[in-house]
């Protein structure tokens, strides 16, 4: 005797409905570079359709170029976080394209590194007004929209820097540290309105911007020493970590910093 067929849909598998961005749109900033490459790639192989925002336009173009010829949805858009009209017309552009922003990381930061002592107030505030000005007036108008929508994921990249001090970067460091800070306030104000506020706080990645330190053998020998897998990390073993804060994976998690560092603040041996 054939069984009737039942008309209850089966269950998505359970990775699907974890970890699925299929129909989300997730804004990435610093696109261009080697860890926002990663990230904004993954969230498209994931599913979500990326808008690539980033000062270098002609960069940030060649990704989202790549994106469409993988059959992979991207549109690049030009950003510079150190003005506040950039983001606005930014978001105008990407608003008028899509029904709304799901998921934001915000990945761009820039550095100088210089001894304290020679830190001009130029350089100051440029890397405040990029790494946490712009990053905090942006996040401002990206949940503002989610708010109405029911909800969204906010993802900041901070540092390693946000925990221990490494000379020649004080300034850059102090941004990091504020953005684990500003995490922790955002996650409160908005864990009423469904939208989870994380951090990411990379240890040292190899990337084309930071490979000058990795081919000074000194340099190079020191990282390793201090890490535990006594290794570099890659852009790619962060989209993990990424992909399960932009997920409805974590929907119990926010305010939360998440050190990626291979070890470094485990400790190190003695021997």
């Amino acid at each position: 005797m054939t069984k009737p067929r039942s008309h209850v849909r089966p269950a998505a598998p359970i990775l699907d409905r974890l970890f699925s961005l299929k129909g989300k749109t997730a804004l990435v900033t610093g696109a261009a570079g080697g860890i926002g490459r990663a990230l904004a790639t993954g969230l498209a192989e994931a599913g979500a359709a990326v808008i690539l925002a980033d000062v270098n336009a002609t960069e940030v173009g060649k990704v989202a170029a790549d994106l469409t010829r993988r059959q992979l949805s991207g549109m690049a858009v030009s950003l510079d976080l150190a003005k506040a009209r950039s983001i606005t017309a930014m978001l105008k552009k990407v608003l008028a394209t899509c029904r709304g922003i799901d998921i934001l990381v915000n990945c761009a930061a820039i550095n100088r590194r210089q001894p304290v002592l020679e830190v001009d107030p130029k350089t100051f505030a440029r890397i405040l007004a990029v790494n946490f000005r712009g990053l905090y007036q942006l996040t401002q108008h990206v949940a503002a929209q989610m708010i109405p929508r029911g909800g969204g994921k906010v993802i900041h990249i901070g540092s390693i820097n946000s925990r221990i001090g490494l000379a020649g970067v004080s300034v850059y460091g102090a941004t990091k540290a504020a953005i684990s800070q500003v995490t922790m306030v955002m996650a409160v104000e908005w864990a009423r309105h469904n939208i989870q506020v994380n951090c990411i706080a990379p240890g040292f990645i190899r990337t084309p911007l930071v490979e000058p330190l990795f081919r000074d053998r000194r340099r190079a020998a020191w990282m390793r020493g201090r890490i535990a897998m006594e290794r570099a990390g890659t852009p790619d073993e962060l989209f993990g970590m990424t992909l399960l804060l932009a997920s409805p994976a974590s929907s119990y998690i926010t305010g939360q910093t998440f050190f990626v560092d291979g070890g470094l603040l485990a400790g190190g041996r003695h021997w």
